[in-house]
C-alpha cells in the first residue's frame, strides 16, 4: 500500500541524520498528514540500458581553463574514499552529466584509490595525462564534516594552487587546473564513453513512517537525557526514523510539535472509529504514548515506552497499542479513573532531568512516574484524565465502600447529590449524613484510618467521625473525584468544555448546567 496517496505534504527540509552506527548523512523530511518520509540522495540511470550496478565509469579531459572542473576532499585517513565535493560551471566535470557532488572515487584509469590517503590520490591524477577514466560511486552516507553541498549547479572554482600543498578536509584542486604544455580545447573525445546513458541525482525514498501511534522521542533510549536539537520517530511496528538532528532548537521543536499535531489527529480519527463498537460506558477518551520512570533506579535503564488509554471507568497501561478487541484484555494494569490520583509535577517536583512529567498514585498507594515528550501531550493528558474523571462520577452518580466506626461494620456511601453516608452494614439503617459543603477537613494514617471533620448545619459545632477502610487510597482518591467532579460540574465553563469532549467521544447528552440548590446535573437536549 503507498501510504501517501492520500497524505497532503505538510512540511519539508534537510537535516542530517543519524543512523545506527554510521555516519551522519544528509536526508530530506516530507511530513505529510499520516506519515513521514525520509528520503537520501542516490545517483540513478534515467536513460540508456538499465544499469544494475551502483558504479559508474566516467572518461574526461582536461581544458585549458578549469583542468577538469572538480575537486575532492577526504581520504583512507578518515576512513573513506576520496569524495568528489565541487563541480564547477560548464566544466568537463559537469558537461559529462555523469559526475556529481558525492560520488566517491573508486579507480583512476584502472587503478584502484578505494584505500589511498588524500595526498596519493592527489599524486595520481597529478599524473594521469590529459584524459583520465574515473570509476566512481555516489556515496549517500558522507561523512558529516565534509559537508557537501547538496546543490547540483555549484558554482565553486578549484581551489588556491599557489601553495602546492593541500588539506584532506579542503577542497584539493591543484592536479585538476591548467597545465602548460595543454593545449586542449572542447572536442567529442571528451564526452563520457556511454553517451546513451543519462544519470541524475535524485531524492529517493529510504523510510516510510506512518504515524498513526507512532511516538516521538528526544531523549537518549531509557535515560533521562536530552539529544541537543535532535529528535526520532519511532513507527507502531517498532521502524525507527533514525536520530534527526536539526540547526537550531526552534526548528526542532516546530517540528517536533507539527509531527505531534498529526499523530494526535490520527489517533482523535481512529478514537472515533473505534468507538462505534463501544457502549456509551465504555468509550475511549484518550490513547498515546508515555515513558514510565522505572521503580528500580539501579537499573541502566530508567524509562520504558507504555501506552496508556482511558476507556470508560479504566485506566489501561499497554506495552503496545491494543488493536482488536482481545487487546484490552492483556493489558498490563487496569485502573479505576476515580479511584487514582493524578499529579502534574512542577520543576522543583521533578525526579531528574525529563520535563513534562506526571504522577499517577493508585488504589494501592503504589506511585507511577510518567513523562511525555512536549508540553501540549501533557496538557492533553490532564484535560482527558479530569473528563473521565468526571464522566465516570457522573455516571456512577455514587459509590459505597465498607468500613468500620468503633468497632461495628459499617458502609460509607459517597453520593453525588447529598454527600457522605454512614450506614449500618446489617440492619442498613443510616447513622449520620452530611453534604460535601459540610466537610471542613480530613486526616488520615497513611495505613487505614481516616478522620473526618464535619460541621453540624444547626448547632455550627464540629463533629469528628473517625472510619477505617481495608482500602483507603481508594476511598481518599474516590473522595477527591468525587469533590473535583462537584466544583467542576458548578464551573459553566469547565462543564461546557467536558460536555463536547463526551459529545465527541462517547456521543451522549453533554452535561450543561446544575440544578440549583441539589448540584445535580440536567442534560440538555
Amino acid at each position: 500500500m503507498d501510504f501517501r496517496t492520500s497524505s497532503e505534504e505538510t512540511k519539508t527540509g534537510i537535516y542530517l541524520l543519524q543512523d545506527g552506527n554510521q555516519e551522519p548523512f544528509n536526508v530530506r523530511l516530507h511530513l505529510a498528514k499520516d506519515i513521514l518520509t525520509i528520503q537520501e540522495q542516490d545517483v540513478i540511470c534515467v536513460s540508456g540500458e538499465p544499469f544494475y550496478s551502483s558504479e559508474r565509469t566516467v572518461t574526461i579531459r582536461r581544458q585549458t581553463i578549469g583542468g577538469f572542473g572538480l575537486s575532492i576532499k577526504g581520504g583512507a585517513e578518515h576512513n573513506i574514499p576520496v569524495v568528489i565535493s565541487k563541480i564547477s560551471k560548464e566544466q568537463k566535470a559537469e558537461l559529462s552529466g555523469l559526475l556529481f557532488i558525492g560520488d566517491g572515487i573508486l579507480q583512476i584509469n584502472g587503478i584502484n584509490v578505494r584505500n589511498y590517503r588524500h595526498e596519493e590520490v592527489v599524486q595520481v591524477l597529478r599524473n594521469a595525462g590529459e584524459e583520465v577514466t574515473l570509476t566512481v560511486s555516489f556515496l549517500k552516507k558522507t561523512p558529516a564534516f565534509l559537508k557537501l553541498p547538496l546543490c547540483e549547479d555549484c558554482t565553486c572554482v578549484p581551489s588556491d594552487q599557489s601553495s602546492g600543498t593541500s588539506s584532506p578536509l579542503c577542497d584539493s584542486g591543484l592536479h585538476l587546473n591548467y597545465h602548460p604544455n595543454n593545449t586542449d580545447t572542447l572536442s567529442c573525445s571528451s564526452w563520457p564513453t556511454s553517451p546513451g546513458l543519462r544519470w541524475e541525482k535524485r531524492w529517493v525514498d529510504l523510510r516510510l513512517i506512518p504515524l498513526l501511534h507512532s511516538r516521538l522521542s528526544q531523549y537518549i533510549p531509557g535515560t533521562d537525557i536530552c539529544r541537543q536539537n535532535a529528535f526520532q520517530v519511532i513507527a507502531v511496528d517498532g521502524v525507527c526514523s533514525g536520530v534527526i538532528q536539526c540547526l537550531t532548537s526552534e526548528d526542532c521543536l516546530d517540528w517536533l510539535q507539527a509531527i505531534a499535531a498529526n499523530i494526535s489527529n490520527l489517533t482523535k480519527h481512529n478514537i472515533k472509529k473505534i468507538n462505534r463498537n463501544f457502549p456509551v460506558n465504555q468509550q475511549i477518551i484518550y490513547m498515546g504514548w508515555v515513558d514510565e520512570r522505572e521503580q528500580d533506579s539501579l537499573q541502566d535503564r530508567m524509562y520504558t515506552p507504555k501506552f496508556l488509554a482511558l476507556r470508560g471507568s479504566s485506566l489501561f497501561k499497554f506495552s503496545a497499542p491494543p488493536v482488536t478487541t482481545w487487546d484490552w484484555t492483556r493489558a498490563e494494569k487496569s485502573f479505576t479513573v476515580y479511584e487514582i490520583m493524578c499529579k502534574i509535577l512542577k520543576d522543583s517536583d521533578l525526579l531528574d532531568q525529563r520535563k513534562n512529567c506526571f504522577s499517577l498514585q493508585t488504589e494501592s498507594g503504589e506511585d507511577m512516574f510518567f513523562s511525555v515528550e512536549l508540553e501540549c501531550e501533557l496538557t492533553l493528558w490532564e484535560k482527558a484524565f479530569q473528563t473521565a474523571t468526571f464522566l465516570e462520577v457522573e455516571r456512577i452518580q455514587c459509590k459505597t465502600y465498607a468500613c468500620i466506626m468503633e468497632s461495628h461494620l459499617m458502609g460509607l456511601t459517597i453520593d453525588f447529590s447529598m454527600g457522605f453516608i454512614c450506614f449500618d452494614a446489617a440492619s442498613k439503617a443510616v447513622l449520620w449524613r452530611y453534604k460535601f459543603s459540610q466537610l471542613k477537613g480530613s486526616s488520615d494514617d497513611g495505613k487505614s484510618k481516616i478522620k473526618f471533620l464535619f460541621q453540624n448545619q444547626d448547632t455550627k459545632l464540629i463533629e469528628a467521625k473517625e472510619l477505617e477502610f481495608s482500602n483507603l487510597f481508594a476511598v481518599l482518591h474516590c473522595i477527591h473525584s468525587f469533590f473535583a467532579a462537584k466544583v467542576a460540574c458548578l464551573d459553566p465553563l469547565y462543564v461546557g468544555s467536558q460536555g463536547a469532549a463526551a459529545a465527541a467521544v462517547a456521543s451522549a447528552p453533554a452535561p450543561a448546567t446544575c440544578a440549583a440548590g441539589t448540584g445535580k446535573i440536567k442534560y440538555s437536549t
